[in-house]
């Protein structure tokens, strides 16, 4: 064997006792190791038995202390229960003894009354007796001796009891008649104020009369266009600085008056621009015609109103009755009936709306049938009106029996308004009332658009639809409205018709 050899076997060896020691060396410091945990973990729990017997240990203490606490706890409260049991138990026994006590008292009050009720019986018997006997005696019964006595009295002092009587009545008449006159007075008194009578032209300034010529247009095509659009007629003349408008119909001049008023500051005066500032001087008026019936309202302190209603009672403030304006009579009525009410103890706000709506039919009677106060009703019943304002105004004209004290106020207050000095004018009244019954009878027929009576009433302007009306059926109708305006109508003088047919033909470039 050479040395080579043995040198590897020497080296072999050494590596495997070098394993061998290396494997032990690591089994024994494992060994170490696990029996050091082993002796941790015991540890371990020898700790924590002790700390859980600790645990335990106070957790029955503490149980201990609970438990006598809920033991004394409950000893309290069957005390207390005892307590209260005793206390009902008193009561109880207090309530019987009461219970005992009442029924005795009852007994007794049976027994009481039973007795009392035995001896008006015998007093009654007694009674009774005692008017027999006497009756049997005076021979006569007590009914017939009071009559008797009644007679003898009244023949005695007949003349005393017909002078007081009479005395009391006069006095009575007196005082109801002096009462009257102090609230009709009152009421006069309050609302007495002067009234101004509608005019039936208005006249505008101008700020120099060259205007006159652009209004009146090349061969008058600008004052006709106006004319037509607004229903009144233009005087220009030659009053300097001025042009007048003259119309019956208060709403279309002031329509009428706005328009020129545009026009003019506008400055571009022709016939379509007319027709535009005409549209739109309408939608002004409309509108001051709602802000005057909610003046009105207001003024009056009356609420809970359609509004539709406030928008019609506003046209009022354009329309007259005998030259007496019927929007400011009507507010005028509705005070004078508020303080009458309240003097008589009748429902004031109910007698200040009837007052105040008394005449809405005024507001369209020239375009439904039948009277103002039939008109004025049905507007009421369509918007939803309080049907005891409805009775109350609906007999203003006694055209109906007085149904309430509210109707015969309203009544009362319409004559103070309209009778008193100045209020009224006949003859405007009657000459208005001409006017319209001619744009009555024009508009009658077929085929009319609009008609307009102008200069007092001697001219009739009728425009018709041109679709409809030829120019031979224009001269025929002419005629046919003379007629009937001969036949229905009494006037001086003679009454122009004057039937226009214009056709015009529109279309837009895009």
């Amino acid at each position: 064997m050479g040395s080579l050899e043995i040198l590897l076997l020497f080296t072999g060896l050494a590596g495997l006792v070098g394993i061998v020691l290396g494997y032990f060396i690591r089994w024994a410091i494992t060994f170490g190791k696990k029996g050091s945990a082993e002796l941790k973990i015991q540890q371990m729990l020898l700790d924590a038995q002790k700390e859980a017997k600790k645990v335990v240990s106070e957790a029955e203490k503490k149980a201990d202390e609970i438990e006598k606490q809920a033991k004394e706890e409950e000893k309290e409260k069957e005390a207390q229960f005892k307590k209260t049991e005793d206390r009902l138990i008193k009561k109880e026994e207090l309530l019987d003894k009461r219970q005992v006590d009442l029924k005795s008292d009852e007994e007794a009050m049976k027994q009481t009354r039973t007795k009392i009720d035995k001896e008006k019986e015998e007093i009654d018997a007694i009674r009774n007796q005692e008017k027999e006997k006497l009756e049997k005696l005076a021979k006569i019964s007590t009914e017939e001796a009071k009559e008797m006595l009644l007679k003898i009295a009244e023949k005695n002092n007949e003349e005393d009891i017909a002078v007081r009587m009479q005395k009391l009545e006069m006095m009575g008449e007196e005082k109801l008649e002096r009462k009257a006159k102090e609230i009709l007075t009152s009421a006069i008194h309050r609302m007495g104020n002067s009234v101004a009578s509608d005019v039936l032209s208005t006249t505008i300034s101008i700020p120099s009369d060259d205007i006159k010529g652009k209004i009146i247009g090349k061969e008058g095509k600008n004052i006709r266009a106006f004319e037509q659009a607004t229903g009144v007629e233009l005087v220009v003349d030659d009053t300097p600085g001025a042009i007048t408008i003259s119309s019956f119909d208060p709403i279309r001049r002031q329509i009428a008056r706005v328009a020129l008023e545009d026009l003019i500051i506008d400055g571009r005066i022709q016939p379509a621009r007319i027709e535009k500032i005409a549209e739109e001087a309408k939608g002004k008026i409309n509108k001051i015609i709602k802000e005057k019936g909610e003046q009105a309202v207001y003024e009056c302190g009356i609420y809970n109103l359609d509004p539709r209603i406030i928008s019609i009672l506003g046209r009022l403030h354009f329309r007259t009755s005998y030259g007496q304006n019927v929007l400011q009579h009507s507010i005028e009525m509705s005070h004078i009936a508020g303080v009458i009410a309240q003097e008589l103890g009748a429902n004031v706000e109910v007698t200040k709306a009837a007052a105040l709506l008394h005449d809405i039919g005024k507001a369209v009677d020239h375009e439904i049938q039948g009277t103002h106060t039939e008109i004025g009703k049905r507007i009421l019943q369509k918007f939803g009106s309080n049907e005891e304002i409805i009775t109350a105004m609906e007999s203003h004209h006694e055209e109906t029996p007085f149904k309430s004290i509210e109707a015969v106020i309203v009544q009362v207050a319409d004559s103070i308004s309209g009778s008193r000095p100045g209020a009224r004018r006949d003859t405007i009244e009657n000459y208005l009332k001409r006017l319209g019954d001619l744009e009555a009878i024009a508009n009658s027929f077929n085929g009319i658009e609009r008609s307009y009576a102008l200069q007092a009433g001697r001219e009739i302007r009728i425009f018709v639809k041109p679709e409809e009306i030829t120019d031979l059926d224009a001269k025929k109708l002419a005629r046919e409205i003379a007629l009937k305006i001969e036949k229905d109508l009494k006037y001086p003088g003679e009454i122009k018709v004057n039937v226009i047919r214009d056709s015009r033909t529109i279309e837009y470039a895009r």
